[in-house]
């Protein structure tokens, strides 16, 4: 009920204001145009509300993911369009974070729907709990047959396989595992204080490069982050903070903290390892540029030490890169030409680098040159998880790109999979589902790829 009536509250607030200016035109222009917060206050009602139908059993839980996503995601688009012209004032702005906030803590004791990975963060919570290495045995091992209860293992997926997460995120495991066990609120609530903690850095980036505080909504309102952390429990949210943490404590110039928390960031996820080079050919002196591969590299790494004693813990990571396929496109239409899972992922990673080394030596500022780089990065990937694009959400409203925005929202197409798997249990991905959510994707890309002017709003 508390959701719902901060919905309300939003959107009277919303109704009160009188007027809304066209992003970017000079006061007193003919263009200038006037415009209720009305229709900002509505689409981000009808997100909300939208957001929380899933709690609702209308339809197989399968179908209302489905189309919750999706329909929330076409939604989305509008309010990007609109904010662009809205003239947001701070209340409104605050109240929607913490309509927004509200959302996502609605979901802290929801089953997952769209995954199951989850229950693998608190099986191996639980084993390093019995003081275990998480790595040394897969699930359906025999010698972890004292931790079995009715839930783990049998919750998890790929049980034969061993855990492929980094140190940093197994103590994390660890510890929400003491917090609430096998119930997944304490996973959530850790997620939760995360992603606020990426609200008060996008404010302090946005501040810092000059930008409206107002596109942080892009980010708040997106239904892409709110279902699969929110709801589904990813992980990936625990590195967000790290990362723009991270990046303002660079242009701040307090170089090592920051590459620290960029080390951090890539110990729950390596998206960051992409980012590196740009910060490397901004430093003038060797030292630097050592210290900016260094750092984050002995961050990472360190980690592993005290498991290479017994294990290898890179063994199901291996397995997994060497594998692991869905919904990328570039490797999707390469393994079609050349019918070699390896030789594609080669060529990828060629064509990636090639694709990256472009971008880093153009005339793009800063922060285009970070949300390119991260896209490049989902584009040239063989697996791209709808909760992989949340990496570049984060950056959307640094950035405010349409390539981005409209791929937020496409992805949720990935939803058609998980319905087909949740209701036939056949993993089987449509070439044609791949086509539709990427063809617009690729075209916006391009076009901003070959646009080098910075954008109006970056210092």
């Amino acid at each position: 009920m508390c959701v719902f009536s901060a919905v309300s509250s939003f959107c009277q607030l919303c109704i009160s204001s009188n007027r809304v200016v066209l992003w970017g035109t000079p006061a007193g222009s003919n263009a200038l145009k006037t415009l209720p917060l009305l229709e900002l206050s509505i689409v981000t009602a009808l997100i909300s509300i939208g957001l929380l139908l899933a709690h609702v059993p209308i339809l197989h839980s399968a179908w209302m993911y489905t189309l919750v996503f999706i329909g929330t995601s076409i939604l989305f688009c509008w309010m990007c369009w609109v904010i662009n012209r809205t003239d947001v004032s701070r209340n409104w702005l605050f109240i929607g974070i913490g309509v927004a906030m509200l959302i996502r803590l609605s979901f802290v004791t929801s089953t997952p729907i769209g995954s199951d990975d989850i229950y693998r963060y608190m099986w191996d919570g639980k084993v390093q709990s019995a003081q275990i290495n998480p790595y040394l045995y897969a699930p359906d091992s025999s010698a972890l047959k004292a931790q079995h209860s009715i839930l783990l293992p049998a919750a998890v997926n790929h049980p034969d396989m061993k855990t492929l997460y980094f140190p940093f995120s197994e103590w994390v495991f660890y510890a929400c595992y003491q917090l609430s066990g096998e119930a997944v609120w304490g996973y959530k609530v850790v997620l939760l204080a995360a992603e606020g903690a990426s609200f008060l850095s996008l404010f302090l980036l946005l501040a810092l490069f000059r930008i409206p505080t107002k596109f942080v909504l892009l980010y708040a309102f997106c239904p892409l982050p709110i279902l699969q952390f929110a709801l589904d429990g990813h992980l990936d949210a625990l590195g967000f903070p790290f990362l723009l943490f991270g990046l303002l404590l660079y242009v701040r110039r307090r170089t090592i903290p920051a590459l620290l928390l960029l080390g951090l960031s890539m110990s729950v996820k390596p998206v960051a390892l992409v980012l590196i080079p740009i910060l490397f050919f901004l430093e003038r002196s060797w030292k630097q540029r050592l210290l900016t591969i260094g750092i984050p590299a002995i961050t990472v790494l360190v980690q592993f030490l005290p498991y290479m004693v017994s294990t290898n813990p890179f063994e199901a990571l291996a397995t997994f890169a060497r594998n692991w396929t869905f919904n990328g496109i570039v490797f999707e239409g390469l393994y079609v030409l050349l019918a070699d899972n390896q030789q594609t992922r080669l060529v990828c990673m060629v064509l990636l680098s090639l694709a990256l080394l472009m971008v880093y030596f153009s005339k793009k500022d800063f922060l285009r040159k970070v949300y390119f780089s991260v896209f490049l990065l989902l584009i040239f990937s063989p697996v791209v998880h709808p909760w992989y694009v949340a990496w570049l959400v984060l950056l959307l409203p640094l950035t405010r790109s349409w390539s981005g925005i409209v791929y937020a929202a496409t992805a949720s197409l990935t939803s058609v999979t998980i319905l087909h798997y949740k209701l036939y249990g056949v993993w089987e991905q449509s070439p044609l589902v791949l086509v539709v959510e990427y063809l617009p994707v690729i075209i916006l890309l391009v076009q901003e790829l070959r646009t080098d002017d910075p954008s109006p709003t970056t210092a």
